[in-house]
Parts: C-alpha cells; sequence; structure tokens
C-alpha cells in the first residue's frame, strides 16, 4: 500500500508568524490542526519536518539532532525571508525543547513548550521507542505481522547511532533555560507517559521572564495536541499569543 508522506506547511493568515515544531518520530500532523486555528484567527504559521521523520523509519536512524536543529533555523529563515519580522513558536515534545533552544538563540516574541523533555531517558529506553515506533509505521503500511517482524528484526541490525547526541541536546537546553527572557507558555499533559511530567515544572522556574504560565492537562496524555483536551489547547495557545508585544 502506498502511503501519502506529510508535508511542511505554510499557512497565511496575517503578519504576526508562529512557528510549529513536531516531536521525536513525528511529524508535521501533529500541529497541523493548531496551526489551521490559529490561521483562521489571523496568525501565519509554518510547520518544517525534520529530516527523517515523516518517511520510513530506516531513514530516521541516519539522522540526528544536528540535522534536526539545522531544520529549525532554517524555517525560522524561511519565515524572516518572507518578510515575517514579529515571530512566536510553539512546539511540542523534542520541538519544545527546539523552542526553547530558539528562545536563547534568535529574537522570539514568544514560546510555547507542549510536553517538552528536560529529564534523559537511557539509550536503551529511547531506542525501544524507535522500534515501537517503526512498528506502527509498518502496521499503518498495511503489512503483514510476519512481514513486519521480519523487517523489524531487520531495522535493528542498524542501531541508532545519535541517540547520545539527543540526550546532550535535552542536557544542553535545560542548562540553558535561564538565558530565556521571552514570554512563555509551558503546557504539560497530567497522563504523559513518554517524558517525565515534572520537566514542565522544570522550565517554568527556569525562564527568567515574569511573563510566564504553566498549564497542566488532566486528561490527556503525551501528544497533546491531538490529544481529548486539543481544543482548550488551541484556545490557551491563541489566547497566549494575544497577550504578546507584537
Amino acid at each position: 500500500m502506498k502511503i501519502k508522506l506529510p508535508q511542511p506547511f505554510f499557512f497565511e493568515g496575517g503578519e504576526r508568524a508562529v512557528l510549529l515544531l513536531h516531536g521525536f518520530t513525528g511529524n508535521s500532523a501533529d500541529v497541523r490542526m493548531l496551526g489551521r486555528f490559529l490561521e483562521n484567527r489571523g496568525y501565519t504559521c509554518h510547520a518544517p519536518i525534520y529530516k527523517g521523520h515523516g518517511v520510513p523509519p530506516e531513514e530516521l536512524v541516519h539522522t540526528g539532532p544536528e540535522d534536526w536543529w539545522e531544520d529549525v533555523t532554517n524555517a525560522y529563515q524561511f519565515l524572516k525571508n518572507k518578510g515575517y519580522e514579529k515571530i512566536a513558536v510553539a512546539g511540542l515534545s523534542l520541538g519544545g525543547v527546539f523552542s526553547l533552544k530558539l528562545g536563547y538563540t534568535v529574537p522570539i516574541k514568544g514560546i510555547v513548550t507542549m510536553c517538552a523533555p528536560m529529564y534523559l531517558k537511557s539509550e536503551e529506553v529511547m531506542y525501544e521507542g524507535v522500534v515501537e515506533f517503526a512498528r506502527e509505521y509498518k502496521r499503518f503500511e498495511g503489512k503483514s505481522p510476519e512481514q513486519i517482524d521480519k523487517e523489524i528484526e531487520e531495522f535493528k541490525k542498524t542501531p541508532m547511532n545519535t541517540l547520545k547526541a539527543l540526550q546532550n541536546l535535552i542536557a544542553e537546553v535545560r542548562n540553558n533555560v535561564d538565558m530565556i527572557y521571552s514570554p512563555t507558555f509551558v503546557a504539560q499533559a497530567r497522563h504523559d507517559k513518554m517524558i517525565n511530567p515534572d520537566s514542565a515544572n522544570i522550565i517554568y522556574e527556569a525562564i527568567e521572564n515574569d511573563f510566564k504560565k504553566i498549564k497542566w492537562y488532566e486528561e490527556s496524555g503525551h501528544v497533546i495536541t491531538l490529544d481529548k483536551e486539543r481544543d482548550q489547547l488551541h484556545e490557551d495557545v491563541y489566547a497566549f499569543l494575544e497577550q504578546l508585544d507584537w
């Protein structure tokens, strides 16, 4: 079965721009509904897809945080090249980590982190997640359980050597959160099984700006942008953006 691969998106809605960043093993579909919601309220939204994401998992293992960070900075530059000077950023999971990194790297009007990790998991646990992602992708392709098992065994022969670099990225950003002076909204799902939810408190407490907000979503899991409370999350992100000094 041929599946349609997700694409980056660029929704032109107004002179205020929001860069939307997906998570590790995710893609632009994770933030697309949020993008459409904000576009309908006058915001321009752009979401890239990191190298090795939104494609067969065999391509993911050959990429790493340096590649993905380059994609993030290119996406920021894309908005600048289009003439957008006022840019905020909102990111899910790893996208939230990149949002924070942007916050102390380039001028950003405001930052939204959604279930962004600040704790390190072991490489083994992270790799298990990659294998599970690969298995899901192959199910989505409509392959038989036997075919999937065979392909997963083959997949495991290529280790993902960049997971250490991913751990280093999270540690680096955690150590630099106190360099962020942009207004920040920290959104965290209470039933997050992918990351330690206490990450939200670490981010909130370290941000130097007095204009910061934290909110817990009591019924949601890690991919909060697609979960039960997504409509409320959309409204909350919009309300935060409306308060910024554009």
